[in-house]
């Protein structure tokens, strides 16, 4: 049974009439009348009782419309599907955030992607360091990282979110606690929480800005993440140089404050250069057009209802 001539025979059936279904089908009454013929010889059942009056279906054709309906509108929908993974309007798109990125940058992407892309799906992967997206962007695990740059090696591409400077990070009753500003040097003596990765940018800023005030910071304690840090931190292990957005995530036991000083990092959005795929571009477009970039223009509103 060819697809077409299921069409043909769901097109009389709802009509009920020859001649009004092959002009709603665009073909001649008589090419109707012989495919719907050919169709009841290959079934070895008549579909349609014919009369000179009227067109009525058969208890073989009432089933077999039944299942028609279902088979054309499964056949649709599937067209449609294609088009729109082709379009990159369907689809998986699996986002890493670095550290507390997903508190400040999942809510406004999550948000853009929900109101021009809804046929696109997130797989979030939270509070992964740079080196570990670069890799993925790289494998083909990831599709898009929010990350804190540099980036080793090639094939990588990035688009600055924003800069922020890094604040610190210290146990609510430490001495520098009731501070509203200070200066590296007021950190000189201070035991540090670094991050564990040696590729961390954050610790690369860290490490400049002690250079830059004359002392090198002392390390004794290493962290897996950004929530691991902050805990040790809590538990009056050290102090930590975080970036601002870090705030976003108050813990108790923890207090930040501001550093004149202290060097600036960067958070970016990445992705590998080697990947075609419309989706991706069409996810990227749609950051664009919400401003997520440094350089993007106005960020068009998001409406109210994005968020229920």
């Amino acid at each position: 049974m060819e697809l077409r001539h299921l069409r043909y025979f769901a097109a009389v059936a709802e009509t009920r009439h020859f001649g009004r279904a092959a002009e709603r089908l665009h073909m001649a009454q008589p090419a109707l009348s012989q495919a719907i013929r050919q169709l009841e010889k290959e079934l070895g059942t008549p579909l349609f009782t014919r009369t000179t009056r009227q067109v009525s279906l058969t208890p073989a054709g009432e089933f077999l419309q039944g299942e028609a309906t279902r088979v054309l509108a499964a056949v649709d929908d599937s067209v449609r599907g294609v088009r729109r993974i082709a379009d990159g309007h369907l689809g998986l798109v699996r986002i890493a955030f670095t550290g507390t990125a997903a508190f400040t940058e999942l809510p406004r992407i999550a948000r853009a992607i929900k109101r021009d892309l809804p046929g696109v799906a997130l797989e979030i992967h939270a509070d992964l360091l740079t080196p570990a997206q670069a890799a993925g962007l790289r494998e083909g695990s990831l599709d898009i990282g929010v990350l804190r740059p540099p980036v080793s090696g090639d094939g990588i591409a990035l688009r600055t979110i924003e800069i922020e400077p890094l604040v610190l990070a210290a146990p609510a009753d430490h001495r520098l606690a009731t501070e509203p500003v200070l200066a590296m040097t007021d950190l000189r003596t201070e035991d540090f929480i670094l991050y564990a990765d040696s590729h961390s940018a954050v610790n690369d800023a860290v490490l400049r800005s002690c250079s830059e005030a004359g002392f090198a910071p002392r390390r004794e304690h290493e962290a897996p993440g950004t929530s691991a840090l902050l805990a040790l931190v809590a538990a009056g292990l050290g102090i930590a140089l975080v970036p601002a957005s870090v705030r976003a995530v108050p813990l108790a036991g923890v207090v930040f404050r501001d550093i004149a000083d202290s060097a600036s990092v960067e958070l970016a959005c990445a992705w590998s250069e080697d990947v075609d795929s419309t989706l991706i571009r069409s996810v990227l477009q749609v950051l664009e057009t919400a401003g997520l970039f440094a350089d993007s223009p106005t960020p068009a509103p998001v409406p109210e209802e994005a968020d229920r």
